[in-house]
């Protein structure tokens, strides 16, 4: 039996993308173990699904943070407070990719959210 041997220029350029690419294992949706995550709202996100966002999370997480007298009440913007309460639901939830999904809505951001008194929450 014939063995086919591939030509010497593709071997070279498999090994070069896989340099490059950093190898074969890579952490899912580009977060590295240990690395500080939080979940936030896309911007582009319409206030009807911010707004079902919160609804959804604060079934399972304690939401006064975002209520009168709360840390993160203010700015008064759907958007800053639909992210708080989606982080809180993420971290509670393990810190899982697919925990910060909410209907493509979200994304993981690995720069610190948090504004004035307005503390985002990390767990490791």
């Amino acid at each position: 039996m014939a063995t086919v041997t591939p030509p010497r220029f593709l071997t070279s350029l498999f090994i070069f993308f896989f340099i490059i690419s950093g190898g074969i294992l890579r952490h899912a949706k580009g977060q590295a173990p240990g690395q500080a995550a939080w979940c936030v709202a896309k911007p582009s996100t319409s206030d009807k699904e911010l707004q079902n966002n919160i609804n959804y999370a604060c079934t399972y997480v304690d939401c006064k943070i975002i209520r009168p007298g709360g840390a993160c009440y203010e700015p008064q913007k759907l958007v800053n407070k639909a992210s708080v309460v989606m982080n809180l639901y993420y971290q509670a939830n393990g810190r899982h990719y697919w925990n910060c999904d909410f209907r493509a809505s979200a994304i993981i951001a690995v720069t610190d959210p948090s504004y004035g008194d307005c503390k985002y929450e990390f767990k490791k």
